[in-house]
């Protein structure tokens, strides 16, 4: 099954759910702004739906990501124009928000980061580019990889994924078509159905939203999981601005329940001596020193969870 390249001949373009035509939006030309606006909107609101519908496929892949992580695997996505900005968007938010390596997510593109800004149609169709690709980001079988096509049949990222599956790599196949021949080659097929687009064939439009939508949920819930966050506070922030640093006080008062200006003075004094959100918030809770707070941390692998309730 994973050998040579699957090029997906059977499934004509026409076919696909992604591109067939939606009879609400054929005169779409004719309204004025604001129906038009609201035919838009009405589709947009299908897409969460879509996404509700698959979520036991994405909380798999959350859960099986997040081991693969904790033992030192990192997460690649791999698209084509819009999936392909999409990934490198999700992948490129990582390190501000989690303050994780920015090797632990990393966004592939067909025709490289220049197809970020121009459109580099052609590159999609060669499956040989996409492993190509793949092996040069260094992939091993210790990482994820998700590949991401509305039509669940790019030929780049089918040629990904084939690279992908002998290694003993973790596969996912994201796309917004039923039975896709990515899916068929995947180890979890995450496949909300958005169905056709305001504008036949523009999947930028609702199959978009939906893999953005995805894309969050994925690496938030695979940081959630590796204890990046602390109830609902982003206790990996790093403070390298103004507005971070703020950011970063806050959630340590938050964190510790330091109130008023007496609060944040303690907080600031707490950032300023360790860099840390974290060690700040266990040197506040526990009464440690710096040493012994960043000693515990290490034993716990940044759980915060973990130290504070150890029943739990």
């Amino acid at each position: 099954m994973h050998h040579g390249y699957i090029v997906d001949t059977q499934k004509n373009l026409a076919t696909l759910l992604t591109e067939s035509r939606n009879p609400l939006t054929e005169h779409i030309d004719e309204l004025p702004t604001l129906d038009l606006l609201r035919v838009i909107n009405d589709e947009d609101a299908k897409v969460a739906q879509a996404v509700a519908a698959v979520l036991p496929e994405i909380a798999k892949a959350v859960d099986e990501i997040a081991s693969r992580v904790n033992d030192g695997g990192r997460v690649f996505y791999i698209g084509a124009g819009t999936s392909g900005r999409l990934g490198v968007l999700d992948a490129s938010e990582c390190p501000p928000t989690f303050s994780v390596p920015p090797t632990l997510f990393q966004g592939l593109i067909a025709g490289g980061d220049s197809a970020l800004r121009k459109s580099s149609e052609q590159s999609e169709d060669s499956p040989e580019q996409g492993a190509a690709d793949l092996a040069a980001a260094g992939f091993n079988g210790q990482d994820t990889l998700v590949g991401i096509a509305a039509s669940g049949r790019t030929p780049y990222v089918l040629g990904a994924l084939q690279h992908a599956n002998p290694l003993g790599a973790l596969t996912i196949a994201l796309t917004c078509v039923p039975n896709s021949a990515m899916a068929s080659i995947a180890d979890i097929s995450i496949a909300p159905l958005t169905g056709p687009e305001v504008l036949t064939g523009s999947t930028r439009l609702k199959a978009g939203t939906a893999t953005k939508l995805v894309l969050n949920m994925l690496s938030t819930g695979v940081m959630i999981k590796t204890g990046a966050v602390y109830g609902n506070l982003m206790v990996n922030v790093q403070p390298t601005n103004a507005k971070l640093v703020d950011r970063a006080q806050r959630i340590i008062m938050a964190a510790t329940g330091l109130t008023g200006p007496e609060g944040q003075t303690i907080a600031a004094a707490l950032l300023e001596k360790s860099g840390s959100v974290k060690t700040a918030i266990v040197m506040q809770k526990l009464s440690l020193d710096l040493s012994t707070a960043e000693a515990k941390l290490k034993i716990h692998k940044g759980s915060l969870s973990a130290i504070l309730h150890p029943t739990s």
